[in-house]
């Protein structure tokens, strides 16, 4: 891998552009300092309007829709031999019914050279597909060449996918701990989730208002097994997951706008931490990205909170710019080890900002370039 200074912006297309993680995307990345947008890709029945004009009366973000997007006249995602020359990474968070399809859009854009940088689930469980959280398995990415070589890509052209939203308001904390030698054996979570991450329809369904869902469709399968890819290893075959670690999780849906909030059992294989290296381990810990100077890492990507009552997604959610995991309520639990209470923001840290986080570190290793 190599490593490169930025000099030039890298040239950009979002496909899904009208969705909700669309337009954190762009809102993201409208100013970034490494990416510029010249490509908005949404559905067929979207193509060839104004984008500005289409979205701007169902713009979801507090931050006003951009001035820079009035020029842009959106592309089917399907055509992508209509995609703009100079375009030369593909971030996709089109939301497509059946997952093949997703595979199939995402992998011919691959083939046709361009760095994909999914967050969608469909790709997440091949084993030649990295799928990382940048401060917990960076090295994951040195699977793309064989990828490449497995799917006939060119040198240009391959696919990366960020995990599922929720299970990032916790893990970072765990790989913390397993990393300051305590290795972990049981994982309980139960996440209470917020109506955001169900899209723009769980924003608008009256069904969400005042209520609580104690079903999320594939939400607790994601968040068994998704971790065991991201602490797992890679192998010149693909990425080996961790079966040393056993994940159980009951996933629900809350009456909260933005913020994924998980409660955290934990037992240990052997040591047990005490509270107060625990605090240490999660108030002291280094990054591994402190260096790179990515634009979208936070300064700290796990913040403690010794308040009883922290942390909560109306005060806590957009902590290091929606970036840091807040992390509370340690203590020792009866039937576990310990437990604590995680959370992140789902549309920021969960989707658009950490695909946006492993795209920079793509970059930095030398997978995404100017043509």
């Amino acid at each position: 891998m190599s490593k490169i200074k930025k000099s030039k912006k890298i040239n950009i297309s979002v496909l899904g552009a009208t969705g909700l993680v669309g337009q954190n995307l762009i809102n993201l990345l409208i100013n970034h300092p490494w990416f510029n947008i010249v490509d908005l890709a949404a559905s067929k029945n979207s193509s060839g309007q104004n984008y500005y004009d289409l979205i701007k009366p169902n713009w979801q973000l507090s931050s006003p829709i951009s001035d820079q997007l009035k020029n842009i006249i959106l592309r089917d995602a399907k055509d992508i031999e209509k995609t703009p020359s100079n375009v030369e990474c593909v971030f996709c968070a089109l939301n497509l019914p059946v997952k093949s399809d997703i595979k199939k859009l995402e992998s011919n854009y691959a083939r046709n050279g361009y760095p994909v940088i999914s967050n969608n689930s469909a790709n997440r469980d091949e084993k030649d597909i990295p799928m990382i959280i940048p401060e917990i398995n960076p090295d994951h990415s040195s699977i793309i060449p064989y990828q490449q070589k497995r799917r006939n890509f060119p040198k240009t052209g391959f696919i990366a996918v960020k995990p599922n939203c929720s299970i990032q308001s916790y893990l970072i904390g765990i790989h913390a701990l397993i990393q300051s030698g305590f290795p972990v054996n049981k994982v309980q979570v139960s996440t209470l989730q917020a109506i955001s991450g169900a899209g723009l329809k769980g924003l608008k369904s009256k069904s969400l208002e005042k209520n609580i869902v104690p079903f999320i469709f594939g939400e607790e399968e994601k968040t068994i097994n998704e971790p065991l890819k991201i602490l797992g290893s890679v192998s010149k075959n693909g990425i080996k997951k961790n079966h040393k670690i056993n994940f159980s999780a009951t996933c629900t849906r809350v009456p909260v706008i933005d913020g994924h909030t998980a409660i955290v059992q934990i037992s240990f294989k052997k040591d047990i931490p005490s509270l107060n290296k625990t605090k240490q381990i999660l108030t002291k810990y280094n990054s591994p990205l402190k260096t790179m100077g990515l634009p979208m890492s936070p300064k700290e990507p796990i913040i403690y909170l010794r308040e009883e009552n922290r942390p909560q997604p109306r005060l806590d959610s957009n902590l290091g710019n929606g970036m840091s995991v807040s992390i509370g309520r340690l203590s020792k639990d009866k039937f576990f080890d310990l437990r604590f209470i995680g959370l992140s923001n789902n549309i920021i840290r969960g989707a658009a900002g950490g695909a946006i986080l492993m795209a920079e570190l793509l970059v930095k290793q030398g997978f995404i370039n100017v043509k």
